[in-house]
């Protein structure tokens, strides 16, 4: 996740409070979302970017993930998703992100 990302999660989440902000990742491997679900859960694990440190505690699904595809409009998702959903290992990647929604309560501790 780069910085621009980092920052405009961080002013999102103060602007309208953690509660109200959910992040939605199109990440196209398991390690790339995990990294980015870890970012916005426990903080930037690199220790380099805007949430460095901060445990925002944010929801956060991958685009692939089954209760989020079951809220898109089949015409958006083969414009938008389609063909990717078909090659990515939606599975891997959405246990990864769901690792780190389960790894949310410890940000709240």
């Amino acid at each position: 996740m780069d910085l621009h990302s980092q920052e405009a999660i961080l002013r999102l989440s103060e602007q309208h409070g953690k509660d109200q902000v959910l992040v939605l990742l199109g990440s196209p491997d398991e390690e790339s979302a995990e990294i980015a679900a870890e970012t916005v859960v426990l903080g930037d694990p690199s220790y380099a970017g805007p949430l460095a440190g901060a445990q925002l505690g944010l929801d956060v699904f991958h685009i692939l993930e089954p209760e989020i595809r079951e809220d898109i409009p089949d015409d958006v998702w083969e414009e938008q998703v389609g063909v990717m959903a078909d090659v990515l290992d939606a599975d891997s990647i959405a246990t990864a992100v769901s690792g780190m929604r389960d790894r949310k309560g410890e940000s709240q501790e």
